[in-house]
C-alpha cells in the first residue's frame, strides 16, 4: 500500500534530474538517492589487515568521517602520516560507506601504512556548493583537535604529514580546501601533498574532449550534476567549478607555498582533458612540484567500481610511493 502511494505522489512529480541507478531530484525539491552496496560499521570492525569506525565530525550538519588504521600500527614506533579523502558522485551522490570506496580505502591505508579519515560531506542538491568546502575544511580542524588529545585512533598520526586527496568531485574539493587551508593555517597539521583522483573541473567553454562525437550523454549527466550542485543562478563559469575564477587570487610567493600535487587522469575518461588543463594551469602559477600520471586503458574513476583489480593496486601503489617522499 505505502509503495503504491509512493509511486502515485511521484508521478505527479517532474523528474528534473536523474542519474539511472543512483539519484532522482524532482520539481518540488524532493531528492531519491537509489544507494547501493555499503559497508556499516559498528564499533572497532576489523578485516585481515586493517580496522575502521565510524566518527561524527559535525553532528548538527550532520558530516560524519570512516577511520581506517592499519593493523601494523601495534608493532609501529614511528608515527603515520594522515590521508584525509573527499569521495567523488558530483557533489551529489557518494558515501564513504559505499562499498567500492570502503575497499579501497581500506587496501590504500594497508599499501601506504597511514591513517585514512574518509568524509561525508553534505550532499547537493539540498547543500548546495560551497557547502562540501566547509564541510571538508571543517573535517580538517578537527582532525587538528581530536589528534592532539580525544580520538585514541590519531594518536599515532603524524599531522606534520597530512595529504588531502579524492576522486571527481572529490579531486575538485581538494583543491579549494587547500587553499582555504593556506590562508587560514589551521594549528599544528602541515598538508604536505595533494593527491587529484580524475578530477572534476568544468567551465562556460567546452574542451575538445567535450565537444568530441560520442560523449553527448557524459557531458549532459556532467552538466545536469553541475546544475544542481551550484548557486542557483550561477553559470559553469562559478569559481567551485571553473578554478580559474576564484575570487581570491594569490600573488606568486603564495601559489609557491602551494602543497606538491600528483593528478590522476584516467586515458578513457572524457574528463581526462580537465585534469591536464588543471596540471598547466598551476604550472603556470609556480606551483613547484606538479606531477600528472595517467592510466591508459582505464575510464572514469575505475578503482571506486574495481577495488581489488590491478590497475587499482597501482594506483594505490603511485598514491604511497607520492607520500613516501615526504618521509
Amino acid at each position: 500500500m505505502c509503495s503504491s502511494i509512493y509511486s502515485i505522489f511521484r508521478a505527479r512529480m517532474a523528474l528534473i534530474g536523474e542519474a539511472p541507478g543512483f539519484l532522482e531530484v524532482y520539481s518540488d525539491g524532493s531528492v531519491r538517492r537509489l544507494i547501493p552496496e555499503v559497508v556499516v560499521s559498528t564499533d572497532n570492525q576489523s578485516s585481515k589487515n586493517y580496522k575502521f569506525k565510524d566518527v561524527a565530525i559535525d553532528p548538527k550538519k550532520p558530516v560524519t568521517g570512516r577511520l581506517f588504521l592499519p593493523n601494523v600500527i601495534g608493532n609501529h614506533v614511528a608515527k603515520l602520516p594522515i590521508l584525509v579523502y573527499f569521495h567523488g558522485g558530483g557533489f551529489c551522490i557518494g558515501s564513504t560507506t559505499w562499498m567500492g570506496y570502503h575497499h579501497f580505502l581500506g587496501g590504500l591505508a594497508v599499501a601506504s601504512n597511514c591513517v585514512i579519515l574518509s568524509i561525508d560531506y553534505r550532499l547537493a542538491p539540498e547543500n548546495r556548493l560551497p557547502a562540501a568546502y566547509e564541510d571538508c575544511y571543517s573535517s580538517l580542524e578537527w582532525l587538528a583537535h581530536q589528534a592532539s588529545c580525544f580520538e585514541p585512533w590519531l594518536q599515532n598520526a603524524d599531522l606534520s604529514r597530512v595529504f588531502l586527496a579524492g576522486d571527481s568531485a572529490g579531486g575538485n574539493i581538494v583543491h579549494h580546501v587547500a587553499l582555504k587551508t593556506m590562508k587560514t593555517n589551521i594549528s599544528n597539521l602541515t598538508i604536505k601533498g595533494l593527491m587529484l583522483i580524475h578530477p572534476y573541473f568544468g567551465s562556460e567553454k567546452r574542451t575538445e574532449k567535450e565537444k568530441a562525437e560520442g560523449v553527448e550523454g557524459f557531458v549532459e549527466m556532467n552538466d545536469m550534476f553541475w546544475r544542481l550542485s551550484i548557486p542557483k543562478g550561477s553559470n559553469l563559469d562559478y569559481f567551485g567549478c571553473n578554478y580559474e575564477n576564484n575570487t581570491q587570487e594569490m600573488s606568486k610567493e603564495e601559489w609557491s607555498k602551494f602543497p606538491n600535487v600528483v593528478v590522476f587522469v584516467a586515458g578513457l575518461d572524457f574528463l581526462k582533458e580537465r585534469g591536464e588543463l588543471y596540471v598547466n594551469f598551476l604550472q603556470q602559477k609556480w606551483v613547484k612540484v606538479v606531477k600528472l600520471i595517467e592510466a591508459v586503458d582505464e575510464s572514469h574513476v575505475f578503482h571506486v567500481f574495481r577495488p581489488e583489480s590491478e590497475p587499482t593496486r597501482l594506483l594505490q601503489m603511485q598514491m604511497t610511493e607520492f607520500m613516501n617522499t615526504f618521509n
